[in-house]
């Protein structure tokens, strides 16, 4: 039976950095859902306000969004091994101050703190990979699933901490910072250069010019929005709402991100049998079905049952949208960097906007505006596919 380095034709000497690859971005999934699971312990127990809350949940975005900035450059500067190490420590520091301080400043900064180390594993896990395997598209559907893999297993590892062994919220993110600390360590033993590295030139930027760019940079924003809102809030919506046991509310995020990966499966084989703007049309009527189904039922079963289909509709919608993108944008690294950067603000601005309106409203009204985001997303998938089909028609 072939190895997965052998499956995914990766060097004999690349093979440990690859594991080491896998490992880290596996680890940076645990953190991902861990941030949105631990959140009601720390509402609780630090008197957070919803304001404050969704304020520490847009932290982690700007922090994501910035890593975009800074992961890009530093690299020439001081090597990939010694900017990721320097970045990713993020984490660490992030985790043990919420863990330490209820400062509103402290955790704001934790939070960004938690957001660049995220980013720079994002940033360097696809660059790296894409660089030493050779089966691509494999190497990289597995390393997005390692990070699936991950986000699942870490609202198990708060659960045991608090309900079953009852030693509180803060092991479970000790154990975190452990797991990270491990990865670092490894990173800091591997192949990985640390070398600077002289910079590419950059491309034009007529790109700015391109209604395509401006619609699809608009897509992803929205989506974005509710990615990152969903992420953050839905065990706190579950939790204050009474609508689910803490145990079962924690259990979302999980139930969650086994949906996704199993969209993300679908998504990728359905893409190659239909047209990609009709399924994107079916993706964002059916978030928008599965989204008002899940704040309106009561029943475990039926809000389970919403999650399911909200996790398999929201899944594809991200990857679907970029491989629709004309080639012109896509082999710019300029344009491409652009489009998930601007994209990226509405990861930031939409979990602020849920806690403020939950802070006057309540959480069902701050997390019904998630609403008003699905609707201006599927609108636009809309435009987008009625564009699509007069192209066709001119030609």
């Amino acid at each position: 039976m072939k190895s997965i380095a052998s499956l995914l034709r990766v060097k004999r000497d690349d093979r440990p950095l690859m594991y080491t690859i896998y490992t880290a971005f596996f680890v940076s999934g645990m953190m991902s859902t861990l941030l949105g699971t631990l959140l009601p312990f720390m509402k609780e127990e630090y008197q957070m306000s919803y304001v404050l809350s969704g304020a520490v949940i847009s932290a982690h975005q700007i922090g994501n969004f910035l890593a975009l900035l800074i992961a890009g450059y530093l690299p020439f500067l001081i090597g990939r091994k010694r900017s990721t190490i320097t970045l990713a420590l993020g984490i660490v520091i992030g985790f043990l101050l919420m863990t330490l301080s209820a400062n509103p400043l402290l955790l704001l900064f934790a939070f960004a703190a938690t957001g660049i180390g995220r980013g720079t594993f994002s940033n360097i896990t696809n660059v790296v990979m894409s660089e030493i395997a050779e089966n691509k598209a494999a190497s990289l559907n597995l390393l997005h699933a390692s990070f699936a893999v991950g986000a699942f297993l870490a609202p198990f590892m708060a659960i045991f901490c608090t309900v079953v062994l009852g030693i509180g919220w803060r092991t479970s993110a000790w154990a975190l910072v452990a797991f990270e600390l491990a990865v670092l360590i490894l990173i800091a033993r591997s192949s990985l250069s640390n070398t600077p590295s002289k910079r590419a030139k950059g491309s034009e930027s007529d790109f700015l010019r391109s209604g395509e760019f401006w619609l699809n940079t608009a897509i992803l924003f929205f989506y974005l929005c509710t990615e990152s809102s969903i992420m953050g809030w839905l065990v706190t919506y579950f939790t204050d709402t009474g609508r689910l046991s803490p145990a079962l509310a924690q259990a979302t995020s999980s139930a969650l991100w086994v949906f996704i990966l199993a969209g993300r499966l679908l998504c990728a084989y359905l893409s190659s049998k239909m047209n990609r703007g009709v399924l994107l049309l079916i993706l964002g009527s059916l978030q928008l079905l599965f989204f008002i189904m899940m704040i309106s039922v009561n029943h475990v079963v039926l809000i389970y049952l919403s999650i399911f289909g909200f996790g398999l509709s929201m899944s594809g919608t991200y990857p679907t949208v970029l491989s629709t993108v004309d080639a012109k944008l896509t082999q710019s690294t300029i344009a491409m960097g652009a489009i998930i950067a601007i994209a990226t603000l509405g990861a930031i601005t939409m979990p602020i906007i849920v806690g403020s309106v939950a802070q006057v409203k309540g959480i069902g009204g701050g997390l019904a505006t998630i609403s008003v985001a699905i609707t201006l997303l599927l609108t636009l998938l809309v435009v987008k596919f009625a564009i699509s089909r007069r192209k066709v028609v001119v030609r």
